[in-house]
């Protein structure tokens, strides 16, 4: 027996004796049945609003060869998904050319058994429901290749394509984009002080409270152990600056919960303007500018080809009970 919670079938066909044993069949099993009498009809059905578990093909329409609508209706992204059987008279070359290509999941002998039927009907639909849980599968492991496993956010390797795709529409619309790289200052103090755990905790709350600054367009990733970049499309060097202060007023000026304890820390950071160039001179800038930021001390801000800077106050980054022998710098 058919093992789905009333399925819905669209049946295609103009014989009524086709039409009267398939409805029975599918009627007995707890289906529902929807009939159209042509080709025509069919795939206005399958346009129309109501969502079919599977399609039934007549393979004698008189309006529309069977290959043609076949085709058409894989066409709609609404039913490419969807099992499409083919009904017909003794297996041919055309019906397996049909099923080769894709067009068709299944053909059923219009002179089977109903038992077969019934068979053919469940198989093809456990089939269906087989590869769209492997397909549900495969994209959820190529997006987790695509992110940074401790972070959730994007990995170096997946935001370098990107940036290469945002550089193109970049140079299309000549629009600006900016790039902001960010470092925190002395994390190697806090993993030998705190420890491994709690710093991935910091990791992973450092990305999740950029990721609130950002717009949904926006990219963020971790390109380093405790190095992340942003990419703003459509956003100039002057408003990528303002930015950027708020990352470093709402991100790391607001103390971090880890481990029972209220952990301040600090950036420094390297912005760049894109202008259309190579995604990788434009990182670069971007590096080039994060280092003379750390060069000079936490929580500056430097701009490549810029000779000015945000003004640095670095004080005591403490938690809320560490004493002086937790101070970062």
């Amino acid at each position: 027996m058919l093992d789905y919670a009333r399925p819905a079938f669209l049946l295609a066909s103009s014989d009524p004796f086709l039409l009267a044993s398939v409805e029975a069949l599918l009627g007995a099993a707890g289906a529902r049945v929807e009939v159209v009498l042509s080709g025509q009809a069919a795939l206005a059905a399958i346009e129309g609003p109501s969502r079919f578990d599977a399609v039934l093909v007549d393979a004698d329409l008189d309006d529309m060869p069977a290959g043609q609508l076949l085709a058409a209706a894989r066409a709609e992204s609404a039913t490419s998904r969807i099992p499409m059987i083919l009904i017909a008279g003794p297996a041919s070359q055309e019906w397996a050319d049909l099923i080769a290509e894709g067009a068709a999941d299944d053909l059923i002998l219009r002179s089977a058994e109903p038992a077969y039927w019934q068979l053919r009907l469940d198989l093809a639909m456990r089939n269906h429901r087989l590869a769209l849980e492997v397909e549900s599968l495969r994209e959820a492991e190529l997006r987790t290749a695509q992110l940074d496993r401790l972070t959730g956010i994007y990995n170096r390797e997946t935001l370098l394509t990107m940036l290469f795709r945002e550089t193109d529409r970049v140079q299309r619309l000549s629009s600006p984009m900016s790039l902001v790289l960010f470092d925190i200052d002395d994390f190697g103090h806090w993993n030998s002080r705190l420890g491994a755990d709690a710093c991935d905790e910091l990791l992973r709350q450092t990305a999740s409270r950029t990721s609130a600054l950002l717009r949904s367009y926006d990219l963020l990733g971790r390109t380093g152990k405790d190095e992340f970049l942003a990419a703003l499309p459509s956003c100039a060097i002057a408003n990528a600056m303002a930015f950027t202060e708020r990352l470093r007023t709402e991100v790391f000026a607001v103390p971090f919960e880890v481990s029972g304890a209220a952990i301040r820390l600090s950036a420094c950071f390297g912005l760049a303007a894109s202008q259309g160039r190579s995604p990788v001179i434009v990182l670069r800038e971007a590096e080039k500018a994060l280092e003379w930021a750390k060069a000079e001390g936490p929580e500056t801000i430097r701009c490549f080809g810029s000779s000015s800077s945000a003004d640095s106050s670095p004080g005591a980054f403490l938690s809320s009970d560490s004493g002086d022998d937790l101070l970062a710098w």
